[in-house]
């Protein structure tokens, strides 16, 4: 079966006045039919590469046939990268690998590679990891579509050091990939000159979009993922999405609920919640996609953008679901769940074990977790509370695929529904040009200026 939404307890049929009343939905069919309209023409005109990726097939073979070149020759793969560069392929190795990956024998993972990586610049966590590994037995992916991403360009030159000292300043390029703009930034001139491979991430895909381009397909490829699923998966949901039907288009469905969610009842903050432990890291993944698309100012300076937060059921039952049930009205809570688990857990019972456990006797911790997930949303409905549920058929590559074209269409017809670029980060800009003014790179002197001009801290604020 297909992914399915059930948004029964967003609405007010389930909920009340807490709930979106049928006027508001059926209303919000023609300006989703607008978002979606502007979505296309956006695409028509060569915008919204994220969309082809699926169909993309030499682009894929990047990827794939690189991989079957390097087979055998890595214990590890080291991502350096930043943002989308990094979350996907965690994400990816968490949902599509083995539990543990990375601290299973080789020959528990069948002789493939662990995945490590770098999504910071704290020095200890780097010095640390490079002590670990055996840079002579490593392939460094390094992912910047520009080149100048100042933290992926810092690691790469302290991880590069590291080989030069290890492997030999002639041996580097066997060790290093790069993946990045087709012919603009730094990167690629570099790779040229050098004769480091390098992989493309078309111009027109950005970032956070760019799971499906070699950012993710590369590093999932060499540890055994199977990406041709995953890209099929995505194809079935962008193919599903073709209209601007809200019974049929279930990225469209989502955003036009969590849209009004927040327009008509404040409910800003916007709970991902699976009911998976291979999809834990796909929160992260959603709450970058989602926070930096959709937060942004209005061309009339309005400030827009609904709260992501990541959770795990039923893990965080016991943390962040008492805020949930009983904290304000102001969040949505997306459960994603399976219909089959490779693994039952049968719950063994033992005679003497009293009456406060005999309840569990023939169950099982697949049955247990589903039963959670279930009764969590029936108790948050109870309590008028927004939530909805994404179900896909398992946690294999094409329910990855599925979900993650799903959330990506979803986050573009958003920005149109919010009147907003869900494409560019302009908030993340002013941050950057002071960091570089700071650092003395060249052509931010005026950032620098800027910043020193800033207000002094006040030591009345100050405790300590």
């Amino acid at each position: 079966m297909p992914l399915r939404l059930d948004f029964s307890n967003m609405m007010a049929d389930t909920l009340g006045q807490a709930g979106i009343r049928t006027a508001q939905f059926e209303g919000a069919r023609a300006a989703f039919a607008t978002a979606h309209a502007g979505v296309a023409a956006r695409h028509a005109a060569g915008q919204l590469g994220f969309i082809d990726l699926p169909d993309d097939a030499a682009l894929l073979a990047q990827s794939t046939d690189f991989a079957a070149r390097v087979a055998g020759r890595y214990d590890d793969v080291l991502v350096l990268g930043i943002g989308g560069s990094a979350l996907g392929p965690i994400a990816l190795r968490t949902a599509l690998r083995p539990g543990a990956w990375n601290m299973r024998s080789a020959a528990q993972r069948g002789g493939l590679p662990r995945l490590v990586v770098l999504d910071n610049v704290d020095p200890v966590t780097i010095a640390e990891t490079l002590a670990l590994l055996d840079l002579s037995r490593t392939l460094v992916v390094v992912t910047s579509k520009s080149g100048g991403t100042v933290e992926t360009m810092a690691q790469y030159l302290i991880v590069r050091d590291a080989l030069t000292r290890t492997v030999g300043a002639e041996r580097v390029r066997d060790h290093l990939v790069f993946i990045t703009d087709p012919k603009s930034g730094a990167l690629r001139p570099l790779a040229v000159e050098q004769g480091i491979p390098a992989l493309d991430i078309p111009p027109n895909v950005g970032g956070r979009f760019s799971v499906f381009t070699p950012v993710g397909m590369l590093p999932a490829a060499l540890i055994g993922i199977d990406v041709r699923g995953m890209l099929d998966g995505a194809r079935a949901l962008r193919d599903r999405c073709a209209a601007a039907d809200l019974a049929t288009n279930p990225a469209g469905a989502f955003a036009v609920l969590q849209w009004l969610a927040d327009r008509e009842h404040r409910a800003n903050v916007q709970v991902l919640m699976p009911y998976v432990d291979a999809f834990r890291d796909l929160g992260a993944w959603f709450v970058q996609l989602w926070a930096e698309s959709l937060g942004k100012l209005r061309p009339d300076g309005t400030s827009v953008g609904p709260t992501p937060l990541g959770a795990l059921g039923a893990t965080d039952q016991h943390s962040q679901v008492q805020l949930f049930m009983e904290g304000p009205k102001d969040k949505t809570i997306t459960f994603v769940g399976v219909r089959e688990r490779a693994s039952q857990g049968a719950i063994p019972t033992a005679a003497g074990d009293g009456p406060e456990l005999a309840y569990l006797a023939g169950h099982s911790l697949a049955e247990l977790i589903d039963v959670e997930q279930r009764a969590t949303a029936g108790a948050l409905a109870a309590r008028g509370k927004m939530n909805m549920t994404l179900t896909v058929d398992r946690a294999d590559a094409f329910a990855v695929g599925e979900l993650m074209m799903c959330f990506e269409l979803a986050t573009a017809y958003a920005g149109e529904l919010y009147g907003v670029d869900a494409f560019n980060q302009p908030g993340v800009e002013l941050g950057k040009r002071y960091a570089y003014g700071m650092l003395g790179r060249s052509g931010y002197e005026a950032a620098k200026a800027e910043f020193a001009a800033l207000p002094a801290g006040d030591a009345r604020w100050r405790v300590g």
